[in-house]
């Protein structure tokens, strides 16, 4: 059941697109590939490693969660030089409150990664994702490293994706080709998640490269706009983790004059296509959620400030008793205002309207009829829909995306250790 709606949503979100092969992934100056390391996972890739063939621009965004794991606080570091060569990703096990020992593991990955790479070791990015509170073998890391290194390749970005899943059913990947001063330019990014998603920056890890050139400055602002565009704007359950990771490498080889100001037309051009890379992969994640059988996007227009719109769709959006009826695709709109009236928002009930879809379900607060309730009814049972509230308070709007709470997502979370 679960494979199946995401299948469907991939055909909905993707079906004015060509259906790319596997191989035509690349992007200009970057190799990416994957080894099964037996790092936790036994007889699947865990290993996942992307290398830039020249000393890329890099940037980051990371988990707001005050308790952060050893690879979050060592590529905070790393980043401060604002150049990398490679990013080094493991699934399995999150180096997660692991303390100094832990710490020095992700300092060990670095170094092994750094010398087989023939780089700096501040120039490489290290991001784990898995059980909280193991620690990361070191062993199975400095045998396979090397080899993987070795057999990186222009096209090995779905290994890569397929490598930092965890309780993931489907790679996620998606690429933007565009212009930039005449020259033609890449954006390729990959990501994971599907459990404990919710802003700000949501549980998971995101991969991004482009050929295009930026400053470090701009790419920095860039990704921290974009993020609260896209995986800001996602959710499945309301938790945040504590390995939170988006690298982004820019290595320049398009040719284009290093883009410094946002506000320009080559920024323009950069954003709209790291943009579009960013939301994708975030619609990705909520469609994958663990359990999910409905993907929602859900807009609240009529609010008072950009603050409170986007707080009660965040609030809508994290209710299980909502994310529960969508489940069981019952039109069950009074959860939905019981959720706004707690959200903390300027509210008059009166002035609130509901449409799934086109159609209107709520009209100043009241069920506007049988007929409205069945022809949503036909609505939920899509894979795929879309839930409309009108606050009625301004001219604000914001737009989250959800999916249901099912039976799968518990009986997932109650054994992800074993």
């Amino acid at each position: 059941m679960r494979f199946a709606s995401v299948v469907i949503f991939v055909v909905l979100i993707f079906d004015n697109e060509r259906v790319m092969s596997e191989k035509e992934y690349t992007v200009p100056g970057f190799k990416a590939g994957a080894i099964a390391a037996g790092i936790r996972y036994q007889g699947r890739p865990d290993l996942a490693l992307i290398i830039s063939e020249v000393s890329a621009t890099a940037a980051g965004v990371f988990t707001t969660n005050k308790v952060q794991a050893a690879p979050v606080l060592l590529s905070r570091t790393h980043l401060t030089g604002n150049k990398a060569r490679a990013i080094v990703a493991n699934s399995g096990i999150a180096n997660a409150c692991t303390g100094e020992g832990g710490f020095q593991r992700a300092k060990s990955t670095a170094h092994i990664v750094a010398e087989a790479v023939g780089c700096p070791v501040h120039e490489v990015l290290v991001a784990s994702t898995g059980v909280i509170g193991m620690d990361l073998p070191l062993e199975p890391l400095a045998n396979c490293i090397p080899k993987l290194v070795s057999s990186v390749r222009g096209n090995g970005w779905f290994d890569a994706a397929r490598a930092i899943m965890t309780t993931d059913t489907v790679p996620k990947i998606h690429m933007v080709k565009s212009r930039l001063q005449d020259h033609d330019f890449t954006v390729l990014g990959i990501a994971k998640g599907a459990g404990m998603i919710s802003p700000d920056m949501a549980t998971l890890l995101s991969f991004v490269a482009t050929d295009a050139a930026i400053s470090p400055a701009a790419l920095q602002a860039l990704i921290r706009e974009e993020t609260d565009r896209s995986f800001n704007r996602i959710t499945v359950d309301g938790d945040t983790s504590t390995n939170d990771t988006l690298l982004v490498l820019a290595n320049g080889l398009a040719g284009n004059r290093p883009v410094k100001k946002l506000d320009s037309s080559d920024g323009e051009s950069l954003r709209q296509a790291l943009g579009e890379v960013l939301l994708k992969l975030a619609k990705m994640i909520v469609a994958d959620g663990e359990g999910a059988t409905k993907f929602v996007k859900i807009t609240v227009r009529g609010g008072s400030s950009q603050a409170a719109a986007l707080l009660a769709a965040r609030t809508v959006a994290n209710s299980l008793l909502v994310k529960t009826a969508l489940f069981g695709e019952d039109a069950n709109w009074g959860r939905i205002l019981a959720a706004l009236g707690r959200a903390g928002i300027d509210l008059d009930p009166q002035r609130v309207q509901l449409f799934f879809n086109e159609v209107k379900l709520v009209e100043k607060g009241l069920a506007v009829g049988a007929e409205a309730e069945t022809k949503v009814s036909k609505i939920l049972k899509d894979s795929s829909f879309s839930l409309t509230i009108d606050l009625g308070q301004g001219k604000a709007e914001e737009t989250v995306y959800t999916c249901d709470l099912s039976l799968d997502y518990v009986k997932i979370n109650a054994d992800y250790r074993s």
